[in-house]
């Protein structure tokens, strides 16, 4: 029992921590279900900027709190449209907030980039497999044979034979 006493203090200790990060996302109030759906939809469409591979809407930094802020002042309080939100979130941290960047000449290799080597990997793999369907199987020279047929265990002048 002793043993379990500083592992509860730890936790106890931890515990109020671990609650000042949960965030208060149930308390924002939305005038109707459909400024609460935009809301979460322009969530999942952002990036945070902190995390890199998450959403603002399952992101737990703090500077994605700051961003769900300035996302629900500017829906609801301000009422902006969807463009208008990001259009602004654009201009204040640069293209990188969007999940899914726009299709212009400087993100053709994120576009592109993964089916051009996909097309240059099946053009080398045909490439080569055309190469040795037309160099056909390859012969083995009589030493090759005689060595193939000790090492198996069979004997080289039956199999000529055949």
């Amino acid at each position: 029992m002793k043993r379990w006493i500083p592992v509860l203090l730890t936790f106890l200790l931890l515990l109020p921590a671990g609650l000042a990060g949960a965030e208060p996302e149930s308390l924002r109030e939305f005038d109707s279900t459909a400024q609460k759906e935009r809301y979460w939809s322009l969530l999942e469409d952002l990036r945070c900027l902190v995390c890199q591979n998450e959403s603002l809407a399952g992101s737990q930094a703090d500077l994605a709190q700051d961003l769900r802020d300035e996302v629900y002042q500017k829906v609801v309080e301000e009422g902006k449209s969807n463009e208008a939100v990001i259009e602004y979130l654009v201009d204040r941290y640069g293209e990188f907030v969007l999940y899914q960047p726009p299709v212009q000449p400087s993100t053709y290799l994120l576009w592109f980039g993964p089916f051009t080597l996909l097309a240059v990997g099946a053009g080398i793999w045909l490439l080569v497999a055309r190469r040795r369907a037309r160099a056909g199987p390859a012969e083995l020279s009589p030493e090759e044979r005689a060595r193939a047929a000790e090492l198996l265990g069979t004997d080289s002048d039956k199999d000529s034979a055949q």
